[in-house]
C-alpha cells in the first residue's frame, strides 16, 4: 500500500488485455504511462522505449480496466472510527480496485455542513490513495424536515445529497430537495423505504420470515417510494438516483422511467445480486442488510436489469460494523456488510450469466457510477489521467485467508472462494495498491 506516492516517471503494462467499455476496447496491447498520464495505447506501443528506466509490468493473462468508482460507502469517520476510518477505508478501496469512493452522510455527527464535508476531504487528501467524494445529507440531522445548504456542501466537495439509512418520507420535502439540487446539477440519492411499512421488520417478508418468526419487510415498502420519487423527479426535471434497489418492482419502475427519458438512475449491491433471504436461515446476522435480501425472482430481475443497463451501477454499500453491533439477536443486529475489497471478486463469476458481459460489469463498476456522480470517468485513452486496475482473472482465494485492510469483518462472503482479484490500482496517476511482485 503506497497511498501517498508520487506518479512514477514511466510505467509500462506489456501485452495486457485492456478493456474499456467507453470505446469498445478489448484487445491485447501495451499501455504506457508517463508521469501519471497515459501516453500510448496499442500493440507494440512500448517498442523503442528505454525500459531499463521504467516500471515494467508483464500483462500476460491479466486484465487492465478503468479503475472502479463506488457510489455508496460508509467510512464511519467522524464518530465511529472503531468500525472504520477514512484511512483504513481508502486502503480497502485501493485493494478492491477503486480510484474513487463516494461516502454517505450518516456519520456522527451527520455530514450536513460545509465544515464536516471539508474535514472529510482534507483527511482523505492527507492520506492519499483513492479520491474521496462526500455525499452530504439532504436534511439537517437526517431528520427529514429542513433542507441542508446544498450550495455549501457542493462547494466543499459533495457530489450528491442523501439521507441514506433514512428515507425522505415527506413528499413536500423531497420535492424541495429535488428542486434545490437541480440548481447545482446534483443527484438526490434516495434510500427507498416507507418506514411505516417496515416498522419492526428485520428481513424480507415471505416464507423464510414466517419460518423464522421474524417480522417481514415487504417489497412494496421500497416500490412505493421509488414510484413516488420518479413522479416528483419528472415533475421538477431533476436528477434522481435510487440507492441499493432490491426488488423486481423497483427494477420495473426504473425501466419505465428510463423509457420516458427521465433523469433517473439506479444502483445495486453485490449481495442483492447473489444472496436470497434463505441466507438468513440460522439467524446469520452477517446477512442482515438494509434493504433486506429478497427472493430468487428479485435476484433474476435485478441481474437482467443490470445486464440491460436499466440498473446503471454496482455499489458496494460498504457498511463496516464491529462484533459489538453484529453479535446480537438477529432483530437487534445492525444492518450492513463490508464489501470494498470483495466486490469484483464476488461478481466476476456472474459474467456470461443472465446476459451480463464483462464489458457491462466493468462499466457498472467504473464509468457509469462516475457519470452519475459527475466525476471524470476513468478510461484507457491516450492523454487521460492514469486511473486503472490490473486484475488477475485466474485468481482463486478465500477472503478470510488473505490480508484485508478494512477494520471490520462483517461479511457472509469471507469464507467463500472468490475468483478474480485486483493486483494493482492506480488513482490520480499514482500506484496506490500493488501486489504484482507477489507469487500468484
Amino acid at each position: 500500500m503506497t497511498p501517498g506516492s508520487e506518479p512514477e516517471t514511466l510505467v509500462i503494462f506489456l501485452g495486457v488485455r485492456a478493456i474499456d467499455p467507453s470505446y469498445h476496447l478489448d484487445e491485447v496491447v501495451d499501455v504506457v504511462i508517463e508521469k501519471g498520464t497515459i501516453t500510448r495505447v496499442g500493440r507494440d506501443a512500448a517498442a523503442g522505449l528505454d525500459q531499463t528506466q521504467a516500471r515494467v509490468i508483464p500483462g500476460g493473462g491479466l486484465l487492465l480496466v478503468p479503475a472502479f468508482v463506488d457510489l455508496h460507502a460508509h467510512l464511519r469517520e467522524p464518530g465511529q472510527e472503531y468500525k472504520e476510518d477514512i484511512s483504513s477505508g481508502l486502503n480497502a478501496a485501493a485493494a478492491g480496485g477503486y480510484a474513487h469512493v463516494c461516502v454517505m452522510a450518516n456519520t456522527k455527527p451527520v455530514n450536513d455542513t460545509r465544515a464536516i464535508t471539508e474535514m472529510m476531504v482534507s483527511k482523505a487528501r492527507a492520506h492519499g490513495g483513492p479520491s474521496l467524494h462526500p455525499i452530504g445529507a439532504v436534511t439537517k440531522g437526517m431528520r427529514g424536515e429542513e433542507l441542508t445548504e446544498f450550495a455549501d456542501l457542493r462547494d466543499a466537495g459533495a457530489v450528491a445529497v442523501s439521507d441514506d439509512g433514512v428515507c425522505v418520507m415527506n413528499a413536500a420535502v423531497m420535492r424541495r430537495a429535488l428542486e434545490y439540487a437541480r440548481n447545482f446539477d446534483m443527484p438526490v440519492v434516495q434510500h427507498a423505504e416507507d418506514h411505516d411499512l417496515t416498522l419492526g421488520a428485520s428481513m424480507h417478508e415471505g416464507k423464510v420470515s414466517a419460518m423464522l418468526g421474524l417480522r417481514g419487510w415487504p417489497r412494496v415498502a421500497e416500490d412505493i417510494i421509488i414510484a413516488r420519487d420518479v413522479l416528483l423527479a419528472e415533475y421538477v426535471g431533476a436528477k434522481y438516483h435510487a440507492a441499493h434497489i432490491s426488488t423486481l418492482g423497483s427494477a420495473r419502475i426504473i425501466s419505465e422511467a428510463k423509457s420516458r427519458g427521465l433523469k433517473v438512475t439506479a444502483e445495486v449491491t453485490p449481495h442483492h445480486l447473489l444472496l436470497t433471504d434463505e441466507a438468513v436461515l440460522g439467524y446469520d446476522t452477517g446477512c442482515r442488510v438494509n434493504p433486506p435480501l429478497r427472493e430468487a425472482e428479485d435476484i433474476a430481475a435485478l441481474r437482467r436489469a443490470l445486464a440491460e443497463g436499466v440498473i446503471d451501477a454496482i455499489a458496494t454499500d460498504h457498511a463496516p460494523h464491529s462484533r459489538l453491533e453484529k453479535d446480537l439477536e438477529f432483530s437487534e443486529a445492525s444492518p450492513g456488510m463490508m464489501g470494498l475489497e470483495l466486490c469484483f471478486g464476488l461478481l466476476f463469476d456472474l459474467v456470461g450469466k443472465d446476459g451480463l458481459t464483462l464489458s457491462r460489469l466493468i462499466d457498472a463498476m467504473s464509468q457509469a457510477p462516475a457519470r452519475i456522480a459527475g466525476l471524470r470517468p476513468p478510461t484507457i485513452r491516450e492523454g487521460a489521467l492514469a486511473e486503472l486496475t490490473l486484475i488477475d482473472p485466474g485468481a482463486r482465494y478465500i477472503p478470510a485467508e488473505i490480508e484485508l485492510f478494512s477494520k471490520s469483518r462483517n461479511s457472509p462472503f469471507l469464507t467463500r472462494e472468490l475468483t478474480a482479484r485486483p493486483l494493482l490500482t492506480m488513482a490520480r496517476g499514482s500506484i496506490v495498491y500493488d501486489r504484482t511482485g507477489e507469487k500468484h
